[in-house]
């Protein structure tokens, strides 16, 4: 398996239940096929530019460990939630 990053920035105005779901949603898909090393709730930030009408952003790192299934499905999962404005996912140096 190998170690991977994904950083996910979510609408800031989001309820605390809603954003914790979210963030058990992308957990429970990794966990699926790999593990989950560390969580990291930076909190609202100011975004460099306006994506989708916002100037901030609830960002959440996730390093887990997994195979390339897992990336996958964690992305297609990401791109049709609508609640979170952009994600990356990359492979960390070993």
């Amino acid at each position: 398996m190998r170690k991977y990053e994904a950083m996910f920035i979510l609408v800031p105005d989001l309820e605390e239940e809603v954003r914790n779901n979210i963030i058990e949603k992308f957990k429970g898909i990794i966990e699926q096929n790999g593990t989950v090393e560390k969580v990291d709730e930076w909190g609202v930030r100011r975004l460099a530019y306006e994506i989708k009408h916002y100037a901030e952003g609830y960002y959440v790192v996730i390093n887990f460990q997994g195979e390339s299934s897992v990336v996958n499905e964690l992305d297609r999962i990401s791109k049709i939630t609508e609640q979170v404005i952009r994600h990356m996912i990359v492979k960390e140096d070993e």
